[in-house]
């Protein structure tokens, strides 16, 4: 088994290769719009997985996922061939690939705190021209009602 330092660097080169391939080696118009955003290997150094997004066309555009998914399925044998070649390990890791669910969760996490922000700003444009049901000033006081001051407290 390999430590986890050199598990991790070569976890991290493999992203590297597998990115720049994707980029600039192989003529697959379904990688164009993939990006791998991170890479993990197991420990014993027989799997690596690398996680990627797909972005749309434009900005209004869903990405075309399923394409993407084909795309890197089918070129999985060439870019371990290539991460082989460039890593130089006695066994060269098995490529898996996952899409990554972060920007997904941030896009729903956004989409809730706009929600959140404009139900307080309705609660704030409801309460600008409220008044209390009861007394201005609920609290009682002690000079107010006639109570001796107590020095002590």
């Amino acid at each position: 088994m390999a430590g986890k330092g050199r598990a991790g660097r070569l976890g991290k080169r493999i992203g590297e290769i597998v990115a720049t391939a994707i980029e600039f080696e192989i003529k697959d118009p379904r990688l164009e719009f993939i990006t791998i955003t991170d890479s993990r290997i197991t420990a014993d150094l027989r799997v690596a997985t690398l996680y990627y997004t797909v972005r749309g066309t434009t900005l209004d555009d869903e990405p075309d996922i399923e394409s993407a998914e084909h795309a890197l399925t089918a070129v999985r044998g060439r870019l371990r061939t290539m991460v082989g070649k460039q890593t130089g390990v006695k066994f060269t890791p098995e490529l898996t690939f996952v899409l990554d669910a972060v920007p997904d969760a941030a896009r729903q996490m956004e989409e809730l705190l706009a929600k959140a922000r404009a139900q307080d700003e309705e609660v704030r444009r409801v309460a600008e021209g409220a008044r209390p049901a009861g007394d201005e000033d609920p609290y009682r006081r002690d000079d107010e009602e006639g109570l001796p001051e107590d020095d002590d407290r």
